[in-house]
């Protein structure tokens, strides 16, 4: 489930009520994948009980540039957003969702098998994402005159299993 926020220093309003993907944790867990992985686990540690089996858990957040308050009407744009955000999943060695779209931020969940860097992980979400919403949406550019892309340099990441 999303929760849509405010900009940083604006008074909440209550929550628009939003059509997207409701993605539960319980859905996550009981989807196809990871039960094939549990499978996948049971069979290898049963062949060496001395394996080492990564499987990540991950909270990602970062800003606009600028923290330019793009995401104002996501209604319109949160299925597409969350369709991206998932196709991305194969580059982080696992799955990705999105877990909250603020007007100047994005919170993304992120399950990986620990071969690839949470800094690595960042910076690919943040590439393979950008352009096609860039491309759906090219109001978003944060300066039309730079060319520069959406998404701010910086970022947040904490591990959450």
């Amino acid at each position: 489930m999303l929760k849509l926020v405010q900009s940083s220093g604006q008074e909440t309003r209550p929550e628009p009520k939003v059509p997207a993907a409701e993605i539960t944790i319980e859905k996550l867990l009981d989807s196809d994948k990871v039960k094939y992985q549990r499978a996948l686990a049971l069979q290898k540690l049963a062949r060496d009980p001395e394996l080492v089996m990564l499987e990540i858990k991950y909270h990602f957040a970062w800003n606009v540039i600028g923290r330019k308050p793009v995401f104002t009407k996501p209604e319109r744009m949160i299925d597409f957003i969350c369709e991206t955000i998932m196709a991305c999943s194969k580059a982080m060695g696992g799955i990705s969702y999105l877990l909250w779209l603020a007007p100047d931020h994005i919170h993304v969940y992120v399950e990986s098998d620990g071969n690839v860097s949470p800094d690595n992980m960042a910076q690919d979400l943040k590439r393979l994402s950008e352009t096609p919403i860039l491309k759906r949406f090219p109001a978003f550019i944060a300066s039309p005159d730079a060319e520069t892309g959406l998404w701010d340099e910086a970022y947040f990441v904490e591990t959450i299993g």
